[in-house]
């Protein structure tokens, strides 16, 4: 069975079935290529989603443990690769599952300070580099356009150009799906910021 692929956190929902195939397809996977089994065997999910990215397109976002991401972002791209062949017509992409701890306000007395990699800003911009993750952020533009609605410019290292530019969109989805913020992603003209 590949419920044990799945490691939910306390207060999490159930898994749902969609979670279980792409647990499904991660067991497959380390069944049948061998070159992935040793790094796959160890490495869990917390939760696994299906996101409409636009004109019909569907993107898989699985999550996983934030311990474990650098675990996986070493074979993250095998992994990508493997699972897209699976998923026919769906992009992955993999974020890890971060917490929002709320702001402390005057009423509730916290024992100690809320760590800063669990504000909202550092949360959103966490999951910005995990979307693009075998690429690097370059640079970063906020443009506010007259009406008040911000968008979010984001220059990707151009030595990827050839093995993102067909996701772009993708990212772009999937992060205004989880942050409700707007992002555009292009890539870097030039090296220089």
């Amino acid at each position: 069975m590949a419920s044990h692929k799945i490691t939910k956190i306390a207060g999490a929902q159930p898994t749902t079935e969609f979670e279980l195939t792409v647990a499904q397809a991660l067991v497959d996977l380390e069944n049948n290529v061998p070159e992935l089994k040793k790094d796959l065997r160890p490495l869990q999910i917390t939760a696994a989603k299906e996101v409409e990215v636009g004109s019909g397109k569907k993107a898989v976002v699985i999550f996983v443990p934030v311990p474990s991401q650098k675990a996986w972002g070493k074979i993250q791209a095998r992994v990508t690769r493997e699972l897209e062949k699976k998923f026919s017509d769906r992009h992955v992409v993999f974020v890890a599952q971060r917490r929002i701890l709320a702001k402390p306000s005057r009423r509730d007395n916290p024992k100690q300070p809320r760590p800063r990699s669990r504000t909202l800003t550092a949360v959103h911009e966490s999951l910005l580099e995990d979307l693009c993750h075998p690429s690097e952020i370059v640079g970063k533009r906020t443009r506010v356009k007259v009406d008040g609605s911000k968008t979010i410019k984001v220059f990707l290292d151009a030595k990827d150009a050839t093995s993102l530019e067909y996701k772009l969109d993708t990212f772009s989805a999937v992060y205004k799906k989880l942050t409700g913020k707007a992002v555009v992603f292009e890539f870097s003209a030039t090296d220089s910021f």
